[in-house]
């Protein structure tokens, strides 16, 4: 299926499909950029690792007030999702999304999926309060925001992540993939022998 996948984006596509293969199996970093690109992973991790642990730890949370006091052009979904007896199952899905997002973040497996799961759990957050001139409340925030808050610039770099994955290179992918490694699967590359 993962091989389907990939094909129907290498012919979409209009590079070469050779071209867009080197490029995928040659994409290496500099120790700076993965140190650092792994940090913001790990980082955004347990950030929203964090957010939900709190949550379950915290038996009297509910998202009903923040639900109930959305504003912006989407604020009539929100306020009928926390008035409605969905609002006890929206807590449980942003409780599982926060942790499961999280865990695989930090740990570095299901990066791509963590990411676009992120950005998609984000956004709800980002259209319930939008930092939007006008708009009588933002949401809770320890700042002042116009148009780009925090939510909006996490967002941004777990797209980054998404396309500049590290758990390859550093989390439990990386770990997996060298324990199922065998010497007849990675062969050395043989040196050239100079001339006796």
């Amino acid at each position: 299926m993962k091989d389907q996948w990939k094909m129907a984006i290498l012919q979409s596509s209009h590079w070469p499909a050779a071209m867009i293969n080197q490029y995928h199996m040659n994409m290496q970093y500099s120790k700076n950029q993965l140190f650092f690109l792994a940090s913001l992973r790990i980082l955004i991790g347990w950030h929203f690792l964090y957010e939900g642990l709190i949550k379950v730890f915290n038996p009297g949370w509910t998202s009903k007030a923040y639900l109930l006091s959305a504003e912006g052009p989407l604020s009539f979904f929100f306020k009928w999702l926390g008035g409605s007896a969905l609002a006890d199952a929206a807590d449980i899905v942003t409780i599982a999304l926060l942790i499961g997002i999280g865990l695989a973040l930090v740990l570095g497996a299901f990066e791509k999926v963590a990411a676009f799961a992120g950005i998609a759990l984000l956004a709800m957050f980002y259209l319930s309060h939008p930092p939007l001139p006008g708009l009588e409340n933002a949401g809770p925030s320890e700042g002042n925001y116009f148009i780009v808050n925090k939510n909006l610039i996490e967002m941004a770099a777990l797209g980054v992540l998404s396309f500049f994955p590290t758990s390859h290179l550093v989390g439990l992918v990386y770990y997996f993939n060298r324990s199922k490694a065998s010497p007849m699967s990675n062969p050395k590359i043989p040196q050239e022998v100079g001339n006796v």
